[in-house]
């Protein structure tokens, strides 16, 4: 995630859809029948009433499997699947055209791509790419070393306890500061830490056998291993006790904690800030933020206890975790079995070939974009996209306009917000400039751990040159090949990348109700991003500031209450319960962008005519049916279980019919009655946007 881009999330969809040439009036009607919604996917033997994502994606569930190298599968999965082989077959065709430039992007992401690859180079040289580090490591006394370390490892890899980096100011969005953060840990969530929940116990005991396992391949006897392995895990509690909580991190008004420098100082003594920021190459610092004031006493403990030994231990792990899938596959292996086997449920690790694509998307995405754009995405998706959100954002429009619980003057200000969205369609205007990156081909001598050590360095310092410069809004936090979307709060921007925007989930060859109830539910998702718990908070500008009467927030603050109780009270697994104020971001996304892309159906329709009955289903139905199979999904329990600790979305099978059943329209399209077990009393029913 770019550290200066808060995004809001959605998961997509991928219709396994045949498509037929229009060569006869019998090819004309198949063709009907089966663009857009598979109604094979179907269980049609259910009542729609009582179990709409078993009658929308029942035969689908019957039938399907969890890939053994994925931890969950859906209609998102399927769609991200097939646009990562289109991508790859992008880059193999580019490793076969003599004619590339060497210089080029394209060339780098070869160059990468092939380093990731080099297994045979990497299991040669074992460890040995980390050996300087851990030397350096091992070098540190006392806690002047332990900082001087921490700034000269920045730029390459982060040794935990704290770091920095720049990005927009929350109150003043046109503007760069810096940020102190909290460290690294090897855990995924707090819970996991200070919960005694049996899960958590769990995972913690097998953390430190994990640990203790990884530590022996730098050298360190089984029983000194497993010695530091519980003193890490000690000391990452002690971090992990002071942070906030999953909840309050979604809150940016205690994550904004501006301060002098001086001020800073004070908050920990013993790190000599002036030389720390000095050296990572910020220079001299007046003022900045910190995420967590309280995380950084927490730190200035630690260093007060001068447990030297174990701040090493600490280190060493954190250095050998970071950089695991960089060195041998025997250590890539041993550290997947924890975080991809133990952690998520997943049974093999995905292929090499999809593992280093993913590097490249990560690192180079936008340099392999250039030629997915070219290939795969068609000036009309854009065209067809920007008339479906202008119609989402009129309906959005209107709903404020009708709001029952707000005011007049916060009205006019949530429309001034909306009415200056930013809208990203596709691809950037202006690319990502790779000139000063250096990467090497085996050929060359290069491999993957100096690769991605120098894509490091690249990386921080574009980022320490973003000081002193106004915040630049043309930058994109996602490449065009991504299957997803966002919103920028600071940006007070709606992104969707050109991988979204394809047949059969945003599908031209469709019914207009099929798309509403995929594509513009995801832009609906989006806008409703600026006016969820979290966006809302933002003003039209993309400053932290507030823009509601005490009235209204006190209102909005209620209903959002309301719709967290309705997920906290969702039980995936025995005992695993929903978080409903962790997701509500999320949850407010869906039920707004739900009502608003349902009301720009309305408004398509009303322009364009009622096609009528498709497959035997009303647009209105159809749009229901295409949401639910956006949401059809499959997960392994463990990945269940780390979700709703770590994700801030609720489980893909809830998204499916939670959200509908406060919406009016859902209720008429398919009769559902008090008796019904979609049913829910009028009074429960919540309507925020």
């Amino acid at each position: 995630m770019n550290k200066s881009i808060i995004k809001g999330s959605f998961g997509f969809l991928l219709l396994s859809v045949a498509l037929y040439s229009c060569k006869s009036t019998q090819e004309v009607t198949k063709q009907k029948e089966t663009v857009g919604i598979n109604v094979s996917y179907m269980d049609k033997s259910v009542n729609p009433a009582d179990d709409f994502n078993r009658y929308v994606n029942g035969a689908w569930l019957d039938k399907t499997e969890i890939p053994s190298d994925r931890t969950r599968w859906g209609s998102f999965d399927e769609l991200r699947k097939n646009t990562d082989d289109d991508v790859m077959a992008i880059l193999k065709e580019a490793i076969n055209d003599k004619t590339i430039d060497p210089n080029s992007d394209q060339a780098k992401a070869i160059s990468l791509y092939k380093t990731v690859l080099d297994t045979v180079g990497r299991n040669k040289a074992g460890i040995n790419p980390l050996k300087p580090y851990l030397a350096k490591i091992n070098a540190v006394q006392n806690a002047d070393q332990l900082v001087a370390l921490l700034a000269e490892m920045e730029p390459e890899m982060g040794l935990g306890f704290f770091g920095s980096y720049i990005g927009a100011d929350a109150k003043n969005s046109n503007k760069n500061v810096i940020y102190v953060g909290t460290g690294s840990l090897g855990l995924p969530d707090r819970d996991y830490y200070v919960s005694d929940a049996p899960d958590n116990k769990e995972k913690r005991e097998k953390y430190v056998a994990h640990v203790t396992r990884m530590l022996q391949y730098i050298g360190e006897s089984e029983a000194t291993a497993n010695a530091n392995a519980k003193n890490i895990l000690a000391l990452e509690t002690k971090m992990s006790t002071a942070t906030f909580d999953r909840v309050e991190r979604r809150d940016r008004r205690k994550t904004y904690n501006p301060m002098s420098f001086s001020d800073l100082q004070k908050l920990a003594p013993s790190v000599k800030w002036d030389a720390y920021f000095q050296n990572v190459g910020i220079g001299k610092v007046d003022s900045l933020v910190v995420s967590q004031p309280k995380y950084i006493q927490a730190v200035e403990t630690i260093l007060n206890e001068n447990q030297v030994e174990d701040w090493k231990a600490y280190m060493r792990w954190t250095a050998l975790r970071g950089t695991s899938g960089l060195l041998s596959t025997e250590i890539e292996n041993a550290n997947w079995e924890f975080y991809g086997k133990t952690l998520t449920g997943a049974v093999k690790q995905r292929p090499a070939e999809e593992r280093a694509l993913a590097t490249v998307n990560g690192r180079l995405g936008e340099a392999l974009g250039k030629l997915y754009v070219a290939k795969k995405f068609p000036p009309e998706a854009k065209a067809k996209a920007q008339a479906m959100i202008a119609n989402v954002m009129q309906a959005f429009d209107n709903r404020i306009s009708n709001l029952p619980w707000m005011t007049k003057a916060t009205k006019e200000n949530a429309k001034i917000k909306l009415n200056k969205f930013r809208v990203k369609i596709g691809y950037p205007d202006k690319w990502k400039d790779y000139s000063a990156l250096i990467v090497k081909s085996p050929e060359q001598g290069g491999t993957y751990f100096e690769n991605s050590r120098l894509y490091a360095k690249w990386s921080h310092i574009k980022n320490i040159e973003k000081l002193g410069k106004p915040v630049d809004k043309e930058e994109w936090g996602m490449s065009p090949q991504t299957v997803n979307a966002y919103f920028s709060p600071t940006n007070n921007e709606i992104v969707f990348p050109a991988a979204i925007l394809q047949p059969p989930f945003y599908d031209y060859k469709a019914d207009e109700a099929v798309n509403y109830g995929g594509i513009g539910a995801v832009i609906g998702h989006e806008i409703s991003h600026g006016f969820d718990d979290s966006g809302s908070r933002y003003n039209a500008d993309g400053n932290l500031i507030n823009w509601w009467s005490d009235e209204d927030l006190s209102q909005f603050t209620t209903l959002g209450s309301a719709l967290a109780d309705q997920y906290s009270a969702l039980e995936p697994l025995p005992g695993i319960f929903v978080d409903g104020k962790f997701t509500l971001g999320e949850n407010i996304g869906d039920l707004g962008g739900v009502n608003a892309a349902f009301d720009g159906l309305q408004i398509y329709l009303k322009a364009n005519g009622n096609p009528g009955l498709i497959d035997g289903f009303t647009p209105e139905q159809r749009f229901f049916i295409s949401w639910a199979t956006i949401w059809r999904s499959k997960m392994r329990d463990e990945a269940i279980k780390n979700q709703v600790k770590t994700d801030p979305h609720s489980p893909g099978m809830y998204r499916a019919y939670v959200p509908l059943q406060n919406v009016e329209a859902f209720y008429k399209a398919f009769n559902i009655l008090p008796h019904n077990s979609m049913y829910l009393p009028f009074e429960k029913r919540v309507k925020i946007w």
